[in-house]
C-alpha cells in the first residue's frame, strides 16, 4: 500500500471542495472530528479549508507532490473514501489528474 500514490500525493486534498452529511461529525455519531469542519447548514458540512481560493485541507499533512498523506484517513468523511475508490491502485481518473495538473503533477499511468 505504500508505494500506492493516492495516500502519498495530496493533490486532491488540496483541489477541490470537500462536503459531506453533519451525521458524519464526531458529535453526531461518525467518525470525523469535529475541529476540522465548518457548518454550510443543518444537514451539511466542509472540511476547513477546502472552501478558500487555494483549498487544502486541514486534515492534509505534508508537501503535495513530495510527501503529503491525510492525518484522519481512517476517519476522513464519505467523498474522500469515494474519491479514493474510484482510483484504484493509484490509477487516477480525470478528477485525479485535474487536481495532479493544478500542482504541476503529471498524470498517473493507467
Amino acid at each position: 500500500m505504500d508505494d500506492n500514490p493516492c495516500i502519498r500525493c495530496g493533490a486532491c486534498c488540496a483541489s477541490f471542495r470537500v462536503d459531506f452529511a453533519v451525521e458524519e461529525l464526531e458529535s453526531n455519531g461518525g467518525r470525523v472530528p469535529d475541529g476540522l469542519s465548518v457548518e454550510v447548514n443543518q444537514a451539511s458540512c466542509r472540511m476547513r479549508g477546502t472552501d478558500h481560493a487555494s483549498p487544502r485541507c486541514a486534515a492534509l499533512v505534508g508537501t503535495v507532490g513530495v510527501k503529503a498523506h491525510c492525518g484522519i484517513y481512517e476517519w476522513r468523511p464519505s467523498p474522500c473514501r469515494e474519491f479514493g475508490l474510484r482510483a484504484p491502485m493509484g490509477l487516477g481518473d480525470e478528477a485525479c489528474t485535474r487536481a495532479r495538473a493544478r500542482h504541476g503533477l503529471p498524470p498517473l499511468a493507467v
